[in-house]
């Protein structure tokens, strides 16, 4: 037995990798999408995570047969914790549901991609770069992306500042308008808890080429987390004014800040 066929025997069960060779995902002759999706390598994602979702971070999710089996959907929701450990649960929720799962696609921030070997994986496992070309192109694909208006805005900010929800960008409203793509707000509770960050080091930031420099704990706490999925919202296109663009995204906004104040109520506690 081969040193790969050994892996993938220990790490990915029969029953999993007949899970995920069932949900629908148009890939090339080599086994990769245009963005560098590889079925293969998301198996072992999936099945690290799983340990992850269900053990360490014993994550709760609600609604998420809200999220369409089809077409193009916009999974919008707060960002926080420093790392995109909010991105990968929500992904998962979606992934794993029992009931006419997807393999969402995430978009990462332009720093990602940068790091040796760590944009390739990502890639592979479903994230693309952030730009609107991207998204738009995944729409006109009907697939289902991961989007996090606030940006680093949101992931980067600090724990006092914790699910106090930051300006969103009006992008993701206007590409869900052109191609029609439902928007299902999420609610994210707990990983402001993972990572709580006192201080951010802006001049190393800058001279790190990063985002952010966090000051906080070198290491991930295991905070409850509690994913709350809302009923999809659709918005007509047409020619519009950006007034109107923006009352429309403060719609969605509201929507993500009472699925936040849900789960915060459901929490019995940090841990």
């Amino acid at each position: 037995m081969s040193l790969a066929s050994f892996l993938k025997a220990r790490l990915i069960p029969a029953k999993l990798d007949e899970q995920i060779n069932r949900i629908r995902k148009p890939i090339g002759s080599l086994g990769y999408d245009p963005w560098g999706f590889n079925n293969e390598t998301f198996k072992y994602g999936f099945s690290l995570t799983k340990p992850i979702y269900e053990k360490y971070f014993r994550t709760e999710s609600h609604g998420v047969e809200h999220v369409p089996a089809e077409g193009p959907v916009l999974i919008v929701g707060n960002h926080s914790g420093q790392l995109p450990i909010d991105g990968i649960l929500v992904g998962y929720a979606i992934a794993s549901r029992e009931k006419n799962p997807r393999i969402p696609r995430a978009m990462i921030e332009r720093f990602f991609p940068t790091v040796p070997w760590l944009g390739n994986l990502l890639n592979e496992v479903g994230a693309a770069l952030g730009d609107p070309v991207n998204c738009a192109r995944m729409l006109a694909n009907n697939e289902a992306i991961i989007v996090f208006p606030e940006g680093v805005r949101g992931s980067g900010k600090l724990y006092r500042d914790r699910y106090k929800l930051q300006r969103f960008g009006n992008g993701f409203m206007h590409l869900a308008m052109k191609y029609n793509a439902a928007i299902v707000p999420v609610g994210i509770v707990g990983c402001e808890e993972t990572i709580p960050a006192i201080a951010n080091i802006k001049p190393l930031a800058k001279a790190l080429g990063v985002p952010y420099a966090p000051v906080a704990m070198p290491l991930i706490l295991p905070a409850k987390v509690h994913l709350n999925f809302g009923p999809p919202m659709y918005f007509e296109g047409g020619d519009i004014s950006e007034e109107q663009v923006n009352e429309r995204v403060e719609q969605v906004k509201a929507e993500v800040n009472r699925l936040i104040n849900k789960g915060l109520t459901e929490r019995k506690g940090l841990f």
